[in-house]
């Protein structure tokens, strides 16, 4: 048989077996592309923030539906693209990959690896919007976040499961509070509840994340932590997304009745890009020129921190997100917006900050709604005279520089005042444990540091921490728990010995 006749054989078996197929696309074609968004007519039938590919590996979002184009915008290099361009609906809501293979890296918004290393492959991908859980799937808060800063978890306690609002102006100290707690998460890491920690970067530099991460990793805490980066040379659709694709990957371990800490740095940022993208689009600009949907943004984000009752899991997702504000206007619109929707604020003071209190935290301006319902027991114990009485010494501190002439009693109170407000003072990444802040917090609170001269104070917590961790290691563990009257006594008589020496 000649090579003419087999290559006809082979012919007419192919053309017996030929079944005619035909391929289903929606497909339209940009009409106007630029900064990041695109104009597209022709796609009909496709929904909002389902998810487009303009080819050359461009992908996009629908946001706006008009009558006879869409408006999308677009993640990646959007100069790729020309007018005429034919764009294929995907037939899928924006969604993210998710799953256990992300902890540990630095991805973009999109899931896409930005560490250098491997490429993430997971077999589940989550939405990126997603309606919150519903009020009769929740449970009220009480497991308590430690973050390991003990003027925060003294007096402003963060429960698992709660929003808790970072704000102050630029340079107060916001990210390194954050990154603090992150890495206090490491002792839970050996417990029954684990915290995984996403740290989502809204437009930040490139430089400062790699800081941060370098950090995470020096301190072993990027063993149990995502990041998500979306720095501020890229497109504003992936600051627009970040936070959100963060909470997806959140929601993940959610589902799986596991702890999560989900840190937003920083809203502001996220309100500005969502506020570009609103103005390039044509929607009808309001306050400040941010879009009239600028509250529902945030707060369809936040509300997807809950605590999960056990039927449903059992699960928590706990925000912190974190606003920067100007000139410390705390009663600006975006400021104002985060407020209203959050449970509590954690106010960071510039003038605190320059004095040398740092963390710089405003204890009149900063609350926690959840309160004492998420602290141990020995800290509420602890930590209840403690508040009251850093409200008098700040007042009392007034009076105190015009020089008159102070009573007794004012002048114990100023002098505890002083020696309390040294004992808040922490450093960057130094967390503490729960035992040994209860302990330090006792020692303020009941004036067994009056004598110690202000200048002391530090040094005196440093060495008679060392002493408790080498001689009496019980005494930390049982602080960590309740404090009954036997621990007091003993705390006193320790206390007491170790002056001595």
């Amino acid at each position: 048989m000649s090579s003419h006749q087999t290559l006809i054989k082979i012919l007419e078996e192919r053309i017996a077996s030929y079944v005619p197929s035909a391929e289903h696309e929606h497909v339209g074609t940009i009409t106007d592309v630029g900064d990041g968004i695109a104009k597209i007519s022709g796609l009909s039938k496709i929904g909002s923030s389902e998810m487009i590919d303009c080819g050359q590996g461009v992908k996009g979002s629908v946001l706006n539906l008009g009558e006879d184009s869409v408006g999308a915008i677009i993640f990646g290099d959007y100069t790729r693209l020309k007018e005429g361009d034919t764009v294929k609906s995907l037939g899928q809501v924006l969604s993210v990959p998710v799953g256990e293979s992300l902890i540990g890296r630095v991805v973009s918004p999109l899931g896409e690896a930005k560490d250098g290393g491997p490429a993430i492959h997971s077999k589940k991908n989550y939405p990126v919007e997603k309606i919150a859980p519903r009020v009769i799937e929740r449970q009220s808060v009480s497991v308590p976040l430690q973050t390991g800063i003990k003027a925060v978890d003294s007096m402003i306690p963060i429960g698992r499961g709660q929003r808790e609002l970072i704000i102050g102006d630029r340079q107060t100290g916001k990210t390194a509070l954050v990154v603090d707690a992150i890495i206090n998460q490491r002792d839970t890491q050996h417990t029954d509840r684990p915290v995984i920690c996403i740290y989502v970067a809204i437009g930040q530099k490139e430089a400062k994340v790699a800081k941060i991460v370098a950090e995470l990793k020096k301190h072993k805490a990027m063993e149990y932590t995502i990041v998500v980066s979306a720095s501020a040379s890229e497109p504003a659709a992936l600051s627009y997304i970040a936070p959100f694709a963060g909470t997806a990957m959140g929601e993940y371990f959610l589902d799986q009745g596991k702890d999560v800490l989900c840190i937003y740095d920083d809203l502001s940022k996220h309100a500005w890009a969502y506020r570009q993208i609103a103005l390039l689009l044509r929607r009808p600009p309001g306050r400040e020129a941010y879009p009239g949907d600028v509250f529902y943004l945030h707060s369809r984000l936040l509300e997807r921190a809950c605590s999960l009752d056990k039927k449903h899991g059992g699960g928590s997702l706990t925000a912190l997100p974190i606003i920067e504000t100007q000139e410390g206007n705390v009663a600006a619109y975006i400021p104002t917006n985060v407020i209203s929707i959050t449970d509590g604020q954690i106010y960071l003071e510039g003038d605190l900050f320059y004095k040398g209190i740092r963390p710089a935290l405003n204890v009149g301006l900063s609350v926690s709604r959840v309160g004492s319902a998420a602290q141990v027991k020995a800290m509420k114990k602890v930590a209840g005279k403690l508040r009251l009485d850093l409200a008098q010494y700040r007042e009392l501190a007034v009076f105190a520089q015009f020089g008159s002439d102070l009573d007794e009693a004012t002048k114990k109170q100023l002098d505890r005042g002083a020696r309390l407000t040294e004992i808040l003072k922490q450093g960057q990444y130094e967390p503490m444990s729960v035992g040994a802040q209860v302990v330090m917090l006792f020692a303020g609170v009941n004036g067994e540091l009056d004598d110690i001269p202000v200048t002391d104070v530090k040094q005196f917590e440093n060495d008679f921490l060392t002493f408790l961790r080498e001689k009496h290691p019980h005494v930390l563990v049982d602080a960590a728990k309740d404090m009954s009257a036997e621990l007091e006594a003993q705390l006193r008589r320790l206390i007491e010995l170790f002056k001595k020496k």
